[in-house]
């Protein structure tokens, strides 16, 4: 018998079902497929969300698998069945999965870091179209005070993290109402009395129900149509408007229900990839140590002549396999060594951490705070991106929390402390690129050579340039306004 029929190994059964071989959904078998079975996994997959509510079915919506399965034989006969039934696959994966997913270092950044950056430079209250209000020559920072007291940027942070961990947030504003049925009815800013404001609460999204009326339910041309018209909490019905809702991403109508009316999770974009970028991230460590293969020619009818011997001196020499250990071999024996380079593995573990960013849209230099590697490029171009997306994440989805915190505490704090009607304010959001020292200073040296220029050519004076520096809080000067005054002398 032969050193190779020794070590022969069982030959596995083919796979005969469709289920994937591996994690990662690409991994398909590669026996012959059952197409119908595939396509009936996929199809489970994609809508195992549990059953729907009673109102959701009274409402006329049905996302059994038996209609979907008849939708997804229309829409796909014309699709090869692999490539649609893969697509399908990529399903609403649950809340509770999403939160297990977002434990991870990768994941848990990925979904937290933007609302962290977001909120980093804050606002500044614009009070410039209010009239003067008795003696509230500080509004702004009355403002301020009542944001720090209800914690306003610590519930965007978790309103937009949790967002993105879920695909859904909802933050429910609390007032104190003598109203039974407050929270049924539309919210209504006159509701608010002196004193009335609780501050702000979130929900996760597996405590709610939603719940839809007729319009809501049946009629496409609805600008509500497909949008909750109650939340469910514990029994107690509750407004849509009385929530300011965060969606992360834009679901078509046929599959809202599917999610149960919220928006994609990031851990179901990023899974599979934070999951290739770990497994390549630890295959490095494990390379390091078996990079290095020896081989040893021997007498093979001799080894096997005595096994036991033979697997005993073969488990000694592994075990001083190391830089510090001898391996001896007789007169007539050869040794060789065969090696695995790891020349780029760097860059090859980066590329796929890179992928993980792309996919949350986080440049990869914040996400794994090092420079980009294998793609040749700085990181200049996923900055400016990635200050574009937190400004539109600020602007459609923290101002209007922002908006709605400053209406309640105006109505029920502010204006009854200063004995006027309540009144708007409007929020500006600083920038959230913040220039570093040098490029500060190279912009006051271009100021002044500016202000050189043009004082040189008598388009301006001393007096301008002096106004200029004290409406410039970035002038590095402390100087008071300048009042204009028409001088006086003898007529």
């Amino acid at each position: 018998m032969g050193i190779f029929s020794r070590f022969k190994r069982n030959k596995a059964p083919l796979p005969t079902s469709a289920e994937p071989v591996g994690f990662f959904s690409t991994d398909l078998p590669i026996a012959p497929v059952d197409r119908e079975l595939y396509k009936e996994l996929a199809l489970q997959r994609s809508i195992k969300v549990g059953a729907p509510s009673a109102a959701t079915v009274n409402h006329g919506f049905d996302t059994s698998i038996q209609e979907v399965k008849q939708r997804f034989g229309r829409i796909t006969q014309d699709v090869p069945t692999l490539l649609s039934a893969w697509f399908a696959a990529q399903g609403f994966i649950g809340w509770q999965t999403a939160a297990i997913i977002a434990q991870q270092w990768l994941v848990g950044k990925a979904c937290f870091m933007p609302a962290d950056d977001a909120v980093r430079h804050w606002f500044k209250i614009d009070a410039s179209n209010l009239p003067q209000l008795g003696d509230a020559n500080d509004l702004p920072q009355m403002i301020a005070d009542e944001d720090e007291r209800y914690k306003l940027k610590k519930n965007l942070i978790q309103f937009l993290g949790m967002g993105r961990v879920f695909g859904v947030r909802h933050c429910l504003f609390r007032v104190r109402s003598t109203d039974p049925d407050y929270y049924l009815k539309p919210f209504n800013p006159d509701g608010i009395t002196p004193g009335s404001y609780l501050g702000m609460t979130q929900i996760d999204p597996y405590w709610m129900a939603p719940e839809l009326d007729a319009r809501a339910a049946g009629d496409p041309a609805s600008p509500d149509f497909y949008e909750p018209t109650w939340w469910n909490i514990n029994g107690k019905r509750y407004h849509k408007s009385h929530f300011v809702i965060f969606r992360n991403g834009e679901l078509a109508d046929i599959l809202k229900p599917t999610y149960l009316y919220g928006g994609i999770p990031v851990p179901q974009k990023i899974m599979e990839r934070v999951y290739a970028a770990e497994r390549t991230a630890n295959e490095a460590p494990q390379l390091a140590l078996t990079k290095r293969l020896n081989i040893q020619k021997v007498d093979v009818d001799k080894a096997f002549a005595n096994q036991e011997v033979f697997e005993e001196k073969a488990r000694y020499q592994n075990e001083l396999r190391n830089n510090y250990g001898t391996l001896f071999i007789g007169k007539e024996e050869e040794a060789t060594q065969l090696e695995t380079s790891l020349a780029e593995l760097d860059a090859v573990i980066m590329s796929q951490f890179q992928l993980v960013a792309a996919a949350a849209n986080v440049p990869s230099t914040k996400l794994l705070g090092t420079s980009p590697k294998g793609f040749d490029a700085t990181g200049e171009f996923e900055a400016r991106s990635y200050h574009e997306e937190l400004e539109t994440l600020q602007s459609n989805a923290l101002s209007d929390v922002v908006t709605r915190h400053h209406l309640c505490v105006i109505r029920s704090n502010i204006a009854p402390q200063l004995g006027v009607a309540p009144f708007i304010v409007r929020h500006v959001w600083e920038p959230v690129d913040s220039p570093t020292a040098e490029e500060e200073a190279n912009v006051r040296k271009t100021n002044s050579e500016t202000d050189k220029n043009l004082f040189d050519t008598g388009a301006i004076d001393a007096m301008d340039i002096r106004t200029r520096l004290a409406n410039d809080p970035n002038s590095g000067y402390s100087l008071a306004a300048v009042i204009d005054e028409a001088p006086t002398g003898e007529v």
